[in-house]
């Protein structure tokens, strides 16, 4: 390997790791710490508030205040998108993934006929 390929990976490979380190570490010891919690703890509850909390948040700011490729769609896709996503996951037995590729569908879809 050249020095070049390497020093362009190298950011790339920092973020891999830096991002599973700053990630697993916390759920490891989420993993040993609930084991011996009951599922309906205050702490449990709390921390699952807290989590919720935080993925609303930056669905919010993907939404309103959006950066790069996403910044050129319009707001009302990216609503549609959303709410879209949202009627799936219900619909569809709570199953995440299928929201997920339901506002994909809707996004992608989307700014392929207003970007034609």
């Amino acid at each position: 390997m050249s020095a070049d390929v390497i020093a362009d990976f190298w950011p790339y490979v920092m973020i891999v790791v830096a991002g599973w380190l700053a990630t697993d570490i916390w759920r490891w010891l989420g993993v040993l710490a609930a084991g011996r919690m009951r599922e309906d703890s205050e702490l449990l509850v709390f921390v699952r508030a807290i989590a919720t909390a935080l993925v609303a948040g930056v669905i919010s700011k993907l939404i309103l205040f959006p950066s790069g490729a996403l910044e050129a769609t319009p707001m009302g896709l990216r609503i549609a998108a959303a709410a879209t996503g949202f009627v799936a996951f219900l619909i569809l037995r709570q199953q995440v993934i299928l929201g997920v590729i339901a506002a994909e569908f809707v996004l992608i879809g989307g700014w392929l006929l207003i970007g034609a």
